[in-house]
């Protein structure tokens, strides 16, 4: 199951040695690791990407669940991206791209408070026992969610619900005097603005997954071959 994964730390060091048994847990073939970044929570509440995947495509693409959580969990106050996260500095701060509840967010934040450290990462994992195993032996905290396609479906409702408004407006339009017909098109432009808008973002939300399930592709292509290469 594709999951987003956050494991609280006190310390930078715990929360390396969670990044480096989060990637051996990868390399022993428990988990799929598709990205990764070492976040740090300062005194004044900001936070920074201590460490992103340099290696692989997704840790630095845009508009991602992936990025979007990072950007979520930097709160408020902003998030300031290390040299090491690329783009993600750019990353679109989106829960419904991040595709996880506020809840969620919530229940993290409440434990990663300022001068604590955190391991965020995408992963698959077929069951929850080798991360916890590991992360509470180091000291951590572990937060998991699968990856939900519920706001896609809460978003075609609701575009649904208002063509069905539009229709009707424009059916009474048809029928009405000339004073109601003024304000029933200044409605039916309001609503049609507000139609597009839904259908760019959802047309956003689709190419973004296409770009992040394209780079899964590759991350496992690389780790394939590169266990081919071990092999040989």
């Amino acid at each position: 199951m594709d999951r987003m994964l956050v494991v609280v730390f006190k310390t930078e060091v715990q929360a390396y040695q969670g990044r480096q048994a989060l990637l051996q847990l990868d390399s022993d073939g428990n988990i799929s690791v598709y990205a990764y970044a070492v976040l740090a929570k300062h005194a004044d509440g900001t936070a920074t990407v201590k460490q992103g995947d340099d290696s692989g495509p997704i840790g630095t693409l845009l508009g991602t669940s992936f990025g979007s959580l990072i950007g979520l969990l930097g709160g408020p106050v902003g998030l300031a991206v290390g040299a090491s996260a690329g783009v993600l500095a750019g990353a679109a701060v989106d829960l419904n791209n991040a595709r996880i509840g506020d809840d969620f967010i919530d229940d993290v934040t409440k434990q990663l408070t300022p001068n604590k450290f955190a391991v965020v990462a995408e992963v698959e994992e077929d069951w929850t026992t080798p991360v916890d195993t590991r992360m509470e032996a180091i000291g951590g905290t572990v937060f998991r969610r699968a990856l939900s396609d519920a706001k896609h479906t809460i978003h075609d409702e609701n575009v649904a619900a208002m063509k069905a408004d539009m229709a009707q407006m424009k059916a009474e339009r048809a029928k009405a005097h000339a004073d109601r017909k003024a304000k029933l098109q200044e409605k039916i432009n309001q609503l049609d603005s507000k139609i597009q808008t839904q259908l760019q973002k959802a047309k956003e939300r689709r190419e973004a997954a296409e770009r992040q399930a394209q780079a899964k592709v590759q991350v496992l292509k690389a780790k394939a071959a590169a266990a081919k290469a071990k092999a040989s």
